[in-house]
């Protein structure tokens, strides 16, 4: 491939998306930059602190209970008060309470604060999902959230090989950097980035005509409640890289360092193929690539159990970084298009649940299946997981029309939502 191609094939990936998404991507990007702290957290707790692997895995599991205490208020939050204010009092108290983590010794205090920053980290994800749905046309979503994922990875390649470093030297400083980089944030939002909740006005009717969305109406959406039922699969599945992963390591007898260069691959990777990947599948067959995202990843982890050396762990990240860089846009696209536009945060909060509940039971079993039955059991199950999921996929995307059957946002309306057709009801359909 030539430069001038190459250079062809990027200027297309980028162009055509609005201010304020880019507003939005670069505030991603400066928050992953400093995300320290679920990098080392359990080799804090276990080679630090002196805690067991089950300790860990109750921690994390803490954290992930702040998030599914926080995902369905944040959901409601982003519909009533709005997206921005939601991301300011989120991005604020995260930088706060992860600050204050860094200073705990007492394991109940460790607790405790651990729960805080699972809530407060975890309630902007609705309010950063809804608004990108706003702001960008139907059409580009799958572009944007694979732009959006990259940002985050290409933060995470970065901070993942820095928190190795900075957790030799001195774990209250990850803390510290982490709190900072996500105070930036905050002011980036604040200053940059407009308020995209839909209104009445630009509903194209008064108030009573807005469509009555509720929590009801997301339980009573078999198919989205399917979708959420899978990502919460799946997710058991990747999350394993925050607790196992490194214990397991560290058992083996490898360091910080190692798993920082080890957990790079994955955001390495990702930054290096995410957009030429995406557009290679971007109007290919969705059920097919769904199914074999959910392979990669469970089996891509269930090599795991053949590791013995630092190259074949980085290997083995390969395979299921390829399942994230196929799942990842596919499935942010589809969760935005089976979303009615004045539920769009119930929705997406409703989703967030899935990985928040995901956080907090991957951690528990990971960290147990460890202890009782050793790592090869832990990788053994991943592999269960993954085939289950996707034959659940194969199901589901049968009944999911394909995001180019019909350009209507209402196309793939929610089961029994009312949902306006979207020149009248969708601001991603003007010009931002």
């Amino acid at each position: 491939m030539s430069v001038a191609s190459v250079r062809r094939a990027a200027k297309e990936s980028v162009s055509g998306l609005p201010r304020a998404f880019w507003w939005l991507w670069a505030s991603t990007l400066v928050n992953r930059l400093g995300a320290f702290v679920s990098i080392f957290l359990a080799m804090f707790l276990t080679a630090d602190q002196g805690h067991s692997a089950s300790f860990a895995g109750f921690v994390g599991a803490l954290l992930g209970l702040g998030s599914v205490v926080s995902s369905i208020g944040a959901g409601v939050m982003t519909d009533r008060l709005g997206r921005r204010p939601t991301l300011l009092i989120a991005q604020a108290s995260t930088a706060v309470s992860v600050a204050v983590l860094g200073f705990m010794t007492d394991p109940v205090a460790i607790s405790v604060v651990a729960f805080i920053v699972g809530m407060a980290s975890n309630a902007s994800r609705p309010a950063v999902q809804a608004m990108m749905a706003d702001i960008v046309a139907p059409e580009d979503r799958v572009r944007a959230f694979a732009l959006n994922y990259w940002a985050i990875n290409l933060g995470f390649a970065i901070s993942s090989v820095a928190a190795g470093f900075v957790a030799e030297y001195s774990y209250l400083i990850g803390f510290i950097g982490e709190a900072a980089m996500t105070m930036l944030c905050a002011v980036l939002v604040f200053l940059k980035l407009p308020e995209s909740r839909p209104d009445a006005a630009a509903a194209g009717g008064a108030k009573d005509a807005e469509p009555d969305v509720s929590m009801g109406t997301v339980l009573r959406d078999g198919r989205f409640m399917t979708v959420v039922g899978l990502s919460f699969l799946i997710a058991v599945v990747f999350l394993q890289s925050q607790v196992a992963l490194p214990v397991a390591m560290a058992d083996g007898g490898f360091s910080t360092k190692d798993f920082g260069m080890a957990i790079a691959v994955n955001g390495v990777l990702i930054v290096a193929v995410q957009i030429p990947v995406t557009r290679f599948i971007e109007h290919r067959d969705q059920r097919m690539l769904m199914v074999l995202a959910a392979l990669l990843g469970g089996y891509g982890f269930g090599l795991t159990a053949f590791a013995g050396s630092l190259a074949v762990y980085m290997a083995t990240v390969c395979v299921w970084t390829l399942a994230e860089i196929i799942n990842s846009p596919i499935q942010m696209s589809l969760v935005a298009r089976l979303s009615p536009v004045h539920g769009r945060g119930r929705y997406q909060g409703m989703y967030t649940l899935s990985w928040a509940t995901a956080s907090l039971v991957a951690p528990v079993a990971g960290g147990t299946v460890i202890d009782r039955f050793g790592a090869d059991a832990l990788w053994a199950g991943c592999a269960v997981v993954g085939t289950v999921t996707a034959a659940g996929y194969w199901l589901l995307m049968g009944r999911v029309p394909s995001a180019t059957a019909a350009p209507a946002e209402d196309a793939a309306a929610p089961e029994g939502a009312d949902v306006r057709p979207p020149a009248a009801a969708d601001p991603a359909n003007s010009p931002a």
